[in-house]
């Protein structure tokens, strides 16, 4: 091969990854793709957490969401999205004696 080829391969792999760019970062302009959040200092400040998320088959999961101290029970589907439980009062666990915090943490209810 001549080194001609070689270029003009390098500068096809070149566009491609410019066109992918491109449309990534319309699509991010559009609001077309998936804001994605990740832990900082800041998370004592959100209002809206994911305590945990359960799959039941392979097309639903059941997930729990907080909200200030309310909790609700919400199944995705493929279809659609069914509230199952709302106004969930965060409170003592009696199985664990613990008292449910954030993701992963417990406090002992003294």
């Amino acid at each position: 091969m001549e080194v001609s080829a070689y270029f003009q391969y390098i500068l096809a792999l070149m566009f491609v990854l410019a066109l992918i760019l491109i449309i990534a970062y319309g699509a991010k302009k559009l609001g077309l793709m998936a804001r994605v959040t990740t832990g900082s200092a800041k998370t004592q400040d959100k209002r809206l957490n994911i305590v945990e998320i359960l799959p039941v088959d392979a097309r639903r999961k059941l997930m729990i969401i907080r909200r200030d101290d309310v909790e609700h029970l919400i199944m995705l589907g493929l279809d659609q999205d069914i509230v199952i439980e709302q106004n969930i009062q965060r409170g003592f666990h009696k199985t664990t004696g613990y008292m449910s915090n954030k993701i992963g943490n417990r406090t002992e209810n003294s």
